[in-house]
């Protein structure tokens, strides 16, 4: 079979909720690492066969195609398409997947993939709220079937990550515990420079603006959100600004324009289960992503599992046995932020680049996503 290769990586810096990329329109942040890409590897933009971008809340600044829109805005080639992907969190993870299909069914050589979202000026959920003037309060309670087969209550992010610590017995002190340690690591790799390589400063932004210098002490005096018991702000993934994409190619690509691949994509799949629990999807998707490529999780050296809320990685660290220090070595979404559509390839591009810094061979991705879905990339480092 054909091979996908990863030639080029890159993010922006993470910036907080009413920070210092919070004015900059979505098509120009996503339109800068696209941009950044373009101008840093030797293909001529013209010859580019798709933009897949991911995205979530398409409404307003974020709507109409951002993924065209923001190639446009950067300048490049109006011969170019783009196509806008939604698989909620796993959105660029899977423009990912859809751009390594692409390639290795030989249908395309050379395709940007990547996402954005701007989560200051359109907050997260807005796409499901924005019909509430036309009579509809949700995705999901005016559907017979939906209702009958789930309930009428619609399913919640924060009630599952609720349900997870519950089920597995985590305390509200064990859950503040892990993210302190994804501060601590973030904090970490900020001060030694570790970022350094795979970020695009952007409007004066230089690094990520979401870590903090926090204690167990601060995060105890939080208020417990949406009617939980244990889950508040301290142990959920951040809102935040940034735009993140990867230049993904083909063998003969390679080969036209001298390029040197970084990684292969070595497997991709997505798997689903119960739309209620929402965020244990992770779990299930490892075990059956390890048995199709044929691999043990002793075999993977770096995982990158997002941090929607510190109960979903605790929990598939319960469940895998996989040491907790090979898992987000960087900090996770609960220091660094979680920009919704653009988290997917934020996440690979950290963990190619660490994979490089270390020197190892296999990485593998996945992360929750709303309605009980999970994605899994395994590459592989050259």
């Amino acid at each position: 079979m054909p091979e996908a290769y990863i030639i080029d990586a890159v993010r922006s810096p993470t910036g907080r909720r009413k920070g210092g990329l919070a004015h900059v329109h979505a098509a120009d942040l996503g339109g800068h690492v696209m941009k950044t890409l373009v101008e840093r590897n030797p293909i001529p933009d013209r010859e580019y066969d798709d933009v897949m971008f991911g995205c979530v809340d398409t409404i307003g600044p974020l709507a109409g195609d951002i993924a065209r829109t923001a190639w446009l805005a950067a300048g490049l080639s109006d011969e170019v398409p783009g196509v806008t992907i939604d698989r909620q969190c796993g959105s660029s993870q899977q423009a990912v997947h859809f751009a390594a299909q692409a390639v290795m069914s030989g249908t395309a050589d050379v395709i940007l993939a990547g996402g954005v979202q701007t989560m200051t000026q359109i907050p997260i959920s807005s796409s499901m709220t924005a019909a509430v003037p036309m009579g509809f309060s949700d995705p999901f309670s005016g559907s017979q079937g939906w209702v009958a087969r789930y309930g009428a209550e619609p399913p919640t992010q924060y009630k599952s990550a609720q349900m997870i610590a519950d089920k597995w017995g985590f305390t509200r002190e064990q859950l503040e515990e892990f993210s302190l340690e994804s501060h601590s690591r973030a904090l970490t790799a900020i001060e030694e420079g570790r970022f350094e390589r795979e970020i695009a400063p952007l409007e004066g932004v230089t690094t990520d603006e979401t870590p903090r210098n926090t204690s167990l002490q601060a995060m105890a005096e939080l208020d417990y959100l949406f009617g939980c018991d244990k889950v508040t702000a301290a142990v959920s993934s951040q809102t935040c600004d940034g735009s993140s994409a990867m230049l993904i190619a083909s063998e003969d690509a390679v080969k036209r324009y001298g390029l040197t691949p970084r990684a292969r994509i070595h497997h991709i799949s997505v798997r689903g289960e119960d739309p209620i629990w929402m965020l244990t999807a992770p779990i299930p998707a490892t075990e059956y992503a390890l048995q199709k490529a044929g691999m043990r999780l002793e075999d993977i050296d770096l995982v990158e599992i997002n941090e929607a809320f510190a109960s979903v990685p605790m929990a598939w660290l319960a469940a895998t046995g996989y040491p907790h220090e090979k898992i987000n070595v960087n900090g996770g979404a609960i220091a660094l932020g979680h920009p919704l559509g653009a988290t997917g390839t934020k996440l690979m591009t950290t963990l190619l680049h660490e994979m490089e810094r270390r020197q190892l061979r296999f990485g593998m991705q996945t992360m929750c996503e709303g309605g009980g879905q999970a994605n899994v990339t395994i590459i592989e480092r050259l």
